[in-house]
């Protein structure tokens, strides 16, 4: 029996299964977007009730991760429009969930000094940009996949895109950042 079925018969094993799959990278993405891990994990677990209890909507198994995200973008956009949140700066002590590759310590030092610097001007932006440049380049979505999930025409998330890149040269430049 698929995860599908086992959760539609509300086995709570197959919740804890999925949750284990998704969870961490729900909660980066939704980080990138308000700014509070604790906001962050408290919206994923809202998204993984609401997806258990609603369940029966999904029919097509190879579209839960994307089914998970957009009930988890849905209720952050709720939450923070709902409490209008003033967002809080980034903890860089959260930069731990980079992908660790095989480096000297020198260009470790050296990435993880330029992905705080990019995290850190992302959190600058809107969320309204925030939202798009974290799925399209730290989850990898195309913009119909991030029209979908986001219920915004494809032409307004190329647009968002090409002004969150323009802003975040601008702010990476003036910090020189990316000095060779």
């Amino acid at each position: 029996m698929d995860i599908i079925e086992r959760l539609k018969k509300k086995d709570e094993t197959a919740l804890m299964e999925v949750m284990e799959e998704y969870g961490s990278y729900l909660v980066r993405t939704i980080f990138l977007m308000v700014k509070d891990r604790q906001l962050a994990e408290e919206i994923v677990q809202d998204a993984f009730v609401k997806a258990y209890q609603k369940i029966n909507q999904l029919q097509e198994k190879e579209k839960l991760k994307s089914w998970l995200m957009t009930i988890a973008i849905n209720l952050c956009r709720s939450r923070l429009r709902r409490k209008q949140l003033k967002l809080l700066t980034i903890d860089e002590s959260d930069g731990q969930w980079m992908d660790e590759r095989e480096q000297t310590p020198e260009q470790h030092v050296l990435i993880l000094s330029k992905f705080e610097n990019l995290t850190a001007a992302i959190m600058t932006l809107e969320y309204k940009y925030r939202e798009v440049v974290t799925l399209h380049y730290f989850n990898e979505y195309s913009i119909t996949e991030i029209s979908r999930m986001t219920k915004t025409k494809e032409n307004t998330v190329k647009s968002r895109l090409a002004r969150a890149r323009k802003q975040l040269y601008g702010l990476l430049v003036e910090e020189e950042v990316w000095d060779g």
